[in-house]
């Protein structure tokens, strides 16, 4: 090899240094990124609440002061919404972000019209619904993948925690005795918190992100709070179901600050993502245990509206927003926040740019659907489907459809088969159709309905 000439060395040094310099940096670089360590992501799901039925919302007598703290650390959505308002398909909603026509579990149970309980043919739908988990991936299963640990407690449908990517879980799921909704799973909260910290220590022990479903039975029935709690509520002039219905709802409030204290002790507060969320609406009947008319299963905003809030200390500054947000939403953005894969095709948003930019969301309207509880047909959607409306601004429209009901009939009497539209602004407990008065509304906001998906079989009115 020729020598070179003396004078070009220094610069060739120069440059081999400037080279080695920015390669260690890049290295630098690409190590602080793949170190960076990702945030723990825990859902609160409140099970049957209605969405003014806490203290932050301003309810005068419900005291929630775990949640109200969470809602001022909170990006709070007081408008937000679940598209179906029964548990099974609002819960399966949150696991993989999609809706319940298209994830197949519209209902709670195979209508035992068609088959008795216990016989091998229900047994044999029960599962084949249990399969319909398999259409799409979960977020523990994509978490997964980027060494998530993720541990599923409360309710839960679709069989053994594993099934649905869990690592860890409480519910052994059906076939198994009590497995239909939860079994072990409904034990937390009303028993004590133990599995949901001991999961959280493990996790800190292992130094692993989480992922932590904190779905319990809570303010569910049976309505059986402590005597400590109950005291509180019970008042002349109150009723006896009406009181223990906001003591369970103060329950629910006191074990959530249980897990948020447990996650401040351990540190971990400042970068873990806490999602809260009801599954669906619950306006308590004051001479019975049961839920009121216009709530629990109905489309309308006693069954399907909720606070959803995002808090997470180190990324998200605390904001009051008066958009209207999806528990579609969610999916989507816990994977972004996490850095993992999203997947195509999501009817929801990521929320994370306008969250942490706080510009307004571009979206027009948000769509949801009414099955009946009971599945007439578990291959076809259509074959229970009850209502699907659409809200875009202060405007709801509600259609009707003539979807099989059996078991229910006094929760969908559907006496109104015309197209209802309600002002949510003016009038949020849709006391009046405007329907009549605004048929160009009506008219903008059927064809938007239709345009979302098409519906074959059923029947509907669109004009008044």
């Amino acid at each position: 090899m020729k020598p070179q000439p003396h004078w070009r060395r220094p610069i060739l040094f120069a440059l081999f240094t400037f080279v080695a310099v920015c390669s260690f940096g890049l290295a630098r670089s690409s190590h602080a990124a793949d170190t960076t360590t990702p945030p723990n992501i825990v859902m609160l799901i409140s099970d049957d609440q209605a969405w003014g039925d806490y203290s932050f919302m301003g309810h005068d007598a419900i005291q929630t002061p775990n949640l109200d703290r969470l809602a001022k650390q909170s990006v709070l959505f007081r408008r937000g919404y679940v598209p179906t308002a029964l548990c099974r398909p609002s819960l399966l909603t949150l696991i993989n972000g999609r809706y319940a026509s298209q994830h197949g579990v519209t209902g709670n149970d195979p209508s035992p019209k068609y088959s008795k309980p216990g016989t091998p043919e229900n047994d044999q739908q029960r599962a084949q619904l249990i399969s319909y988990l398999d259409r799409f991936p979960t977020v523990p299963q994509i978490l997964g993948r980027d060494g998530y640990l993720s541990m599923q407690s409360g309710k839960w449908w679709e069989g053994n925690y594993k099934h649905g990517g869990f690592t860890h879980g409480m519910t052994r799921g059906f076939p198994q005795p009590g497995g239909r909704h939860g079994d072990d799973g409904l034990k937390i909260g009303r028993a004590g918190m133990q599995p949901v910290t001991e999961f959280i220590d493990m996790a800190v022990e292992e130094k692993k992100p989480f992922y932590l479903w904190y779905a319990p039975f809570l303010p569910h029935t049976p309505h059986n709070p402590p005597k400590r709690i109950l005291d509180k509520y019970t008042q002349p002039g109150r009723s006896a179901s009406v009181a223990k219905y906001y003591a369970m709802c103060d329950w629910f409030d006191e074990t959530c600050g249980q897990v948020i204290d447990h996650l401040d002790a351990k540190g971990l507060r400042e970068n873990t993502l806490i999602v809260y969320v009801t599954d669906n609406g619950w306006i308590q009947d004051p001479n019975s245990s049961r839920y009121a008319a216009r709530s629990k299963q109905t489309p309308y905003e006693g069954g399907i509206r909720t606070p959803i809030m995002f808090s997470w200390p180190g990324k998200l500054k605390p904001a009051d927003r008066d958009e209207l947000c999806s528990s579609l939403d969610i999916v989507p953005t816990v994977l972004a926040a996490a850095g993992a894969e999203v997947p195509a095709g999501l009817p929801g948003l990521n929320l994370m740019p306008e969250m942490t930019s706080g510009e307004k969301i571009d979206r027009q309207r948000i769509f949801g659907e009414s099955f009946a509880h009971d599945i007439a047909d578990i291959e076809n959607p259509e074959a229970s489907l009850l209502y699907r409306w659409c809200i875009e601004g202060r405007w709801k429209l509600l259609l009707t459809y003539d979807g099989e009901v059996n078991r229910y009939q006094t929760t969908h009497p559907r006496t109104e088969r015309r197209p209802q539209l309600f002002d949510l602004i003016a009038d949020p407990a849709e006391e009046k159709n405007l329907a009549a008065e605004n048929p160009a509304v009506v008219k903008r906001l059927a064809d938007a309905i239709e345009a979302w998906y098409p519906v074959t079989q059923r029947k509907t009115q669109t004009t008044f």
